[in-house]
């Protein structure tokens, strides 16, 4: 699974708002509702983030893997 946690910390650090970026970045509200759901951003999303907040992709997002992973991991 993707997590979008660490935008949240990055977002904190670089003192930017959510509404700075709908306002006056132009990030959709609807960018950042899939955000906090961890659902799928484009990489288009995840580059306009990182040039906005001057970042590595690993201040965006995390792999967290899942129980089934692991497993078919340990399978192989």
């Amino acid at each position: 699974m993707i997590s979008y946690e660490p935008l949240w910390t990055t977002l904190k650090n670089r003192e930017v708002t959510q509404y700075q970026l709908i306002n006056k970045y132009h990030v959709s509200a609807g960018q950042l509702s899939r955000l906090r759901k961890n659902n799928y951003i484009s990489t288009h999303t995840i580059d306009i983030l990182c040039e906005i907040l001057d970042c590595k992709v690993e201040d965006i997002l995390m792999y967290i893997p899942n129980d089934e992973t692991k497993i078919e991991s340990t399978l192989e």
